[in-house]
């Protein structure tokens, strides 16, 4: 099971005709410019030093300034005074239970407003923050913005539940598909335990499967990455031609590669392994780096006794794929190897 897509509402909410209502609540001008401002609700995010060295004050004053407004703002709306906060919070409370109770800021915005904007996504965090009967969970190094469905999950519980997951993730050790690590949390509901894993800023997920951040098969950063991912995925050898082409038809994020890139790299990575003539395969899959001389000196020493040609021929193709005529030419041709019989060789 991927990642879940966020579901869709027909629930509008007029964002601007909402953050109006509310900010129109505060009654001096200087707060409603702190908060539209620390907020980013009409252009970027300010600092407290910027705001303060712009009205005149110290980045203190501003952050108890601040903190007034929200707290008095959230009395308002848990008394039910402010109707633009318990409009937008019901929409969004509709949004939620469609989407397994939990999404990122990000999502939500998209689903609200059908477009990525920074400052809409400031506008929905600014408002859910207000709204009583939703949970927030604040940007931060382990987690992106997010709200939650409050009466099924308060900011601990949501926190703590996608904890487990990466800890369930850690102990998996690997990739794994999202229904079986609902299922070693206990958690029937996989969607569930998708949504909540896609907040966390320790996880990502490709092709189905959910990994640590820090593992290249579901977070390829680089080019290289993403070779091995291809590789993993194929579960087999590849010529570097069909590598290139593979990735280019992929869902990484950036897939405009060259072929001479793919090869370059290829070379570089002690995790390929050229096992044939532009063919490469994993080290992880036990294969070693050679020419066909050293492969028929690995054979015949793990032999321990003389071998038939047509032994080391099958047994050297397990390791490389070259003709048979390539590794014929090097048994009979290499001084490190003798005839002791009719076709038969070991170990000079």
């Amino acid at each position: 099971m991927a990642a879940t897509t966020p579901t869709t509402t027909s629930n509008t909410i007029d964002l601007g005709l909402a953050l109006k209502g509310a900010l129109n609540s505060i009654e001096r001008e200087r707060e409603r410019e702190i908060i539209s401002r620390r907020f980013g609700l009409y252009e970027r995010k300010e600092t407290l030093e910027q705001i303060g060295e712009l009205l005149g004050i110290t980045r203190e004053r501003v952050r108890q300034l601040e903190k007034a407004v929200i707290t008095r703002l959230k009395n308002s709306a848990v008394n039910g005074e402010l109707n633009s906060v318990s409009g937008v919070e019901e929409k969004i409370l509709a949004i939620l239970a469609k989407n397994n109770n939990v999404l990122r800021i990000s999502d939500l915005t998209n689903i609200i407003t059908k477009k990525d904007s920074k400052i809409d996504q400031s506008r929905v965090l600014f408002m859910s923050e207000l709204a009583p009967n939703i949970s927030l969970i604040e940007e931060g190094d382990n987690f992106y913005s997010s709200v939650g469905t409050r009466s099924v999950h308060d900011e601990k519980k949501i926190r703590d539940a996608v904890n487990k997951i990466v800890e369930a993730v850690k102990n998996i050790g690997k990739p794994a598909d999202i229904t079986n690590i609902a299922k070693s949390l206990g958690d029937k509901d996989a969607n569930h335990t998708a949504a909540l894993a896609s907040i966390s800023k320790n996880l990502a997920e490709l092709n189905g499967q959910w990994g640590l951040i820090k593992w290249p098969t579901v977070n390829p950063k680089n080019i290289r990455d993403k070779i091995y991912v291809i590789l993993a995925q194929k579960g087999s050898h590849m010529h570097f031609n069909d590598i290139a082409d593979a990735i280019r038809k992929s869902d990484f994020k950036r897939k405009d590669v060259t072929t001479q890139a793919i090869h370059n790299e290829l070379i570089k990575d002690k995790r390929f392994i050229l096992v044939g003539r532009g063919i490469y395969a994993l080290s992880e899959w036990g294969y070693k780096k050679g020419t066909v001389a050293d492969i028929i000196t690995v054979v015949l020493r793990e032999a321990k006794e003389p071998l038939h040609r047509d032994e080391v021929v099958r047994r050297v193709l397990k390791k490389r794929y070259v003709k048979e005529t390539t590794i014929l030419l090097n048994l009979q041709g290499k001084a490190q190897f003798k005839r002791t019989a009719k076709a038969t060789y070991t170990l000079a």
